[in-house]
């Protein structure tokens, strides 16, 4: 299993009892796991199950769904649906007012009854939503499976990006921990170069010089950060080739990656170091803006 994307959308649908019902979900992407369910008024008692499954089914992210009760095929007789037309005409009316308000466009038509709430019912609906529950179980499976389905493909490009990405960084930080390794060398000869330049001159194995160099390459040694720095970016690998939900694990992975590489900067007495850490930071805030989308 590679990574889910929490952006997706699907669609279900399941017949019985003379009607049809259909179920739509569709979700975003959010820190934490969010569901907004929208039944008609007479199946609300069925929410909680549908939240349930649901939460069951997506682990991260925003999800909104819908439920629509229809005549099923073929099964519509004229005497078995009845229409409460006052009603019907009371939330045409009001829709009408806030269209033309709005300034939209009213295309209102006979298809339209079907989704007002209550305005529409059918004779071989059952007076006990419980016993509905079997029929929207099943129409909402389908479109949680379906949803799914295509979360993970938008996770599989998601995974090939962030592959790309996490290569990128260890290749910045192979090049920075080159650097890291040259850089007393080259303070060593700049330093020679400006006490000549002053006029001096120092021996090789001058006792002033080598304490000076002792001094800088401690407080320059990145040599731990660097390693954590490989070690989050093995964990980020084996989090995006994994089956357990990334996206949280992966954020905080960023967030050490991040605090690692400004320490590496802020330690950086050297020019080509400290633009090294600006490559990786800059490709960090990418990584960081695609891991908002995994779930």
């Amino acid at each position: 299993m590679s990574l889910a994307s929490m952006t997706g959308f699907g669609r279900g649908e399941a017949v019985g009892h003379g009607i049809k019902v259909t179920v739509e979900f569709s979700s975003i992407n959010r820190r934490q796991f969010e569901c907004h369910l929208s039944l008609p008024r007479h199946l609300g008692a069925l929410e909680a199950n549908l939240y349930t499954l649901v939460q069951n089914g997506v682990r991260r992210g925003q999800v909104k769904g819908t439920v629509q009760i229809s005549m099923a095929p073929g099964s519509a007789a004229a005497g078995g649906l009845h229409v409460d037309l006052a009603r019907a005409e009371a939330q045409i009316a009001a829709l009408r007012r806030a269209g033309k308000r709005l300034g939209l466009r009213d295309d209102l038509g006979i298809t339209h009854l079907l989704s007002l709430p209550e305005a529409v019912t059918f004779d071989a609906q059952p007076d006990d939503p419980l016993k509905l529950w079997p029929l929207v179980q099943r129409a909402a499976g389908a479109a949680l499976d379906a949803l799914r389905r295509m979360r993970a493909r938008e996770g599989g490009a998601l995974a090939r990006d962030l592959r790309r990405r996490f290569k990128a960084l260890r290749v910045l930080r192979a090049r920075a921990a080159r650097r890291a390794a040259r850089a007393p060398a080259d303070y060593r000869d700049a330093l020679a170069r400006r006490l000549a330049r002053l006029g001096e001159c120092l021996p090789a194995d001058s006792a002033l010089l080598a304490r000076e160099l002792v001094v800088f390459a401690d407080r320059t040694d990145v040599s731990e950060e660097l390693t954590r720095l490989e070690s989050h970016l093995d964990q980020a690998e084996t989090l995006i080739t994994g089956d357990a939900a990334a996206g949280r694990p992966l954020d905080f992975l960023c967030q050490e990656l991040l605090r690692e590489i400004n320490t590496v900067g802020s330690k950086a007495n050297d020019a080509p170091l400290a633009a090294l850490v600006v490559a990786f930071k800059s490709q960090l805030e990418a990584v960081r803006e695609q891991i908002q989308n995994v779930e």
